[in-house]
């Protein structure tokens, strides 16, 4: 069955880690906001599925992802319930519950890095917020960044199986999950990340054999890539930069 991702269109945001799962297994799936309306797509599609009546345990927002009667929301929920069916999450459910765990890390940083430019208010414009980004953004590039990518380098350094991978010696979307991870750092904060990326070579490997796998490096090269942009999470603004 075809999956259907549901997910804003013009950005990567957090659907982007399930897209990335879902083209490195080369899974069949729809992203719907996409999509033609005349094929049941675009954003009214993504918006009545969400505020379906008739769906007693609806998500509270994109990204969800529908696989026959199964809706499931949350980046991280959804991820977990793909892993297995795509494998991508190890061998066994202690490899899956450390998958997880990682994911569960990147989506603290994730919600971190988006933090910077929305320190106060996610309804309040970036420009009423100023001030506060800039005391925000200090405290994530010099602290937060280092911090997080160097507990990745520690994972990777410690798998018994070797630093290619974050779990077991097979690719799993905690890798790709750090790979946009990365990705998203670079672009936001090219300067502080290239910085703590100097201190993770582990990490920087892995950023690279990722996007050289043929499947991802066919997916980025596609206008299937949204281009990182300043409506998603990660935005470049050259001042929270330092």
């Amino acid at each position: 069955m075809t999956y259907q991702l549901h997910y804003w269109p013009t950005i990567q945001g957090r659907g982007e880690f399930v897209r990335l799962a879902l083209e490195a297994a080369g899974a069949e799936y729809v992203d719907v906001a996409r999509a033609p309306p005349g094929q049941g797509g675009g954003e009214a599609a993504l918006v009545g599925r969400l505020r379906d009546p008739g769906n007693p345990r609806a998500a509270f927002a994109p990204p969800f992802l529908v696989d026959g009667d199964v809706v499931v929301g949350q980046t991280a929920a959804i991820l977990l319930y793909l892993g297995p069916r795509l494998g991508l999450s190890g061998t066994g459910e202690t490899d899956a519950l450390w998958t997880h765990q990682l994911q569960l890390t990147i989506a603290d940083a994730v919600g971190e890095a988006h933090d910077t430019h929305h320190p106060i208010s996610t309804g309040a414009y970036y420009e009423d917020q100023r001030e506060a980004a800039r005391a925000r953004a200090r405290a994530f590039r010099e602290e937060r960044i280092p911090k997080f990518l160097d507990w990745f380098e520690r994972v990777l350094q410690l798998n018994p199986s070797g630093d290619l991978h974050l779990v077991g010696d097979s690719l799993s979307y905690a890798d790709l999950s750090l790979f946009q991870l990365v990705a998203g750092l670079r672009y936001a904060f090219p300067k502080a990340t290239a910085r703590a990326l100097a201190n993770t070579p582990a990490v920087v490997k892995l950023h690279a054999n990722i996007a050289r796998r043929q499947r991802v490096r066919d997916y980025l090269d596609s206008p299937r890539r949204i281009p990182f942009n300043e409506e998603g999470i990660f935005r470049c603004y050259p001042e929270l930069d330092g």
